[in-house]
């Protein structure tokens, strides 16, 4: 009568009875409890439910009696989010309504990125045949003299883009700034920031094509160069410096989103504290550093996280102008590299936690600056 009752279904019953148990209790308790650990009450309930669906899907999955997939992770994953939601509302009132909009897309949110978020920090634990082989992937990563060269040239990236794209950017809005042609000038900045990454490397790849020196150059870049009386240049092939013809894109691309976002908050620094520091004899870099970039402040911060983390996820740049090689390689097209070229997706799932541990910080200082600021409002 209970031939469908498999060893396997029946392990993970009795494992996960108890944190279901426990999940029940702590349902019940919740009715009774005093208000000052209800909350607590209700969020162990959901860990408990979470962990119970999780340990079916494991015991079940070892036991290869139930193709399980990835359905069981993800709702599990959506009920632990959904009671980490509901245990955030229950401090804020104000938050209730929110969660009726929050849910679906915590829900895909979980399907789409926690998930496969779990299964990347697994695998970057595993080698190319799935088995568990510790922190090798880690130290290949940070021994290997092309691995070394991949992770130093993504720190210039990050370093020269959000800098010199949002000096640029920030000088070219002051500079144009109410002037008679400002909407022409701001759209031939921004203009590029609107083209693909593909689009742009394929011109700029073609800026810096080469031709022998008794040939004529129909690259721009080494047509200069011949022009100034030197030799045509394999730009690409050179290293270093193809890493910075590469970051040239970026910044190319980047700079009219830094000079469209900063133009709009320099007009938004009220004239009244300009006029109050010409009037007291500041002039216009005095005015500048105390009145306006203070003024800026937070969209600065916007614009600079904004940048730095497109720039951590480079990859199209690279990918059409060199695919990695002559030294130039970044994070995410070693990734790339390793996982679908290489048949290392161990490896590949390692630098992308790598790339994940680089971008955390900016996205925390980037939400406690607006959490500042949200406190001074």
């Amino acid at each position: 009568m209970l031939d469908w009752v498999t060893p396997a279904l029946s392990l993970a019953a009795t494992i996960a009875g108890w944190p279901l148990v426990a999940a029940l209790v702590a349902t019940a308790a919740i009715a009774f409890a005093p208000a000052r650990i209800r909350r607590s009450l209700r969020l162990l309930a959901w860990i408990a439910a979470a962990v119970a669906i999780v340990v079916i899907a494991l015991v079940l999955e070892g036991g290869r009696e139930v193709p399980i997939g990835v359905w069981p992770w993800a709702f599990a994953a959506a009920l632990s989010i959904a009671g980490l939601l509901g245990y955030l509302a229950d401090h804020d009132e104000d938050s209730k309504p929110m969660l009726v909009f929050l849910m679906p897309a915590a829900l895909l949110l979980t399907i789409g990125l926690v998930y496969p978020a779990i299964r990347t920090a697994i695998l970057a634990f595993t080698d190319a045949t799935g088995t568990f082989n510790g922190a090798d992937n880690f130290v290949w990563m940070f021994t290997q003299p092309e691995a070394l060269i991949t992770l130093g040239n993504t720190i210039v990236w990050v370093i020269l883009v959000p800098l010199l794209s949002t000096a640029i950017g920030l000088a070219y809005a002051i500079f144009i700034d109410k002037s008679r042609g400002e909407r022409f000038f701001k759209m031939l900045l921004f203009m590029p920031f609107a083209l693909s990454m593909v689009g742009a490397s394929i011109i700029w790849k073609f800026m810096y094509a080469y031709r022998g020196p008794e040939q004529d150059q129909i690259g721009f870049v080494n047509q200069i160069i011949v022009w100034l009386g030197g030799e045509p240049q394999q730009i690409l092939q050179n290293s270093p410096w193809n890493t910075l013809a590469l970051i040239i894109v970026m910044i190319w691309i980047q700079t009219g989103f830094a000079m469209v976002v900063l133009s709009a908050a320099i007009k938004g620094v009220p004239v009244e504290q300009i006029e109050a520091a010409s009037i007291d004899g500041a002039n216009p870099w005095q005015r500048f550093s105390n009145v306006v970039l203070p003024g800026i402040r937070s969209s600065l911060v916007v614009v600079v996280t904004t940048i730095s983390i497109a720039t951590l996820k480079v990859f199209d740049i690279v990918r059409t102008m060199t695919a990695g090689n002559f030294n130039t390689s970044v994070v995410a097209n070693e990734m790339y590299t390793q996982a679908f070229r290489s048949g290392e997706p161990g490896r590949g799932a390692a630098l992308a936690l790598i790339l994940f541990v680089m971008v955390l910080p900016i996205v925390v200082y980037n939400i406690r600056v607006l959490n500042q600021q949200k406190g001074i409002r």
